[in-house]
């Protein structure tokens, strides 16, 4: 019975780390999307790679449900739950 109760416990821990990286996925790929938008805009200039990036963060972030549980999961990547 304690067996099933760990094994059942992995599995759940193991689903969480999966809903995590797909969010932290989820939410990077809007931001890598942004940020070529604004280099695209910006007639393809090179040299503003960072400024484009901090933008795009922050306009994502901004109006995102998610970006609480982002940024939590950047801070804290991989805390382990012993």
């Amino acid at each position: 019975m304690a067996n099933e109760e760990h094994n059942r416990t992995l599995t759940n821990e193991a689903q969480r780390r999966k809903q995590q990286s797909l969010l932290v996925e989820l939410v990077e790929r809007k931001i890598r999307s942004r940020a070529q938008a604004l280099y695209e805009e910006r007639g393809y200039v090179d040299g503003f790679a960072v400024q484009d990036w901090v933008r795009a963060e922050s306009e994502v972030l901004e109006n995102s449900a998610l970006a609480s549980g982002f940024w939590r999961l950047r801070v804290e990547p991989e805390q382990s739950h012993d």
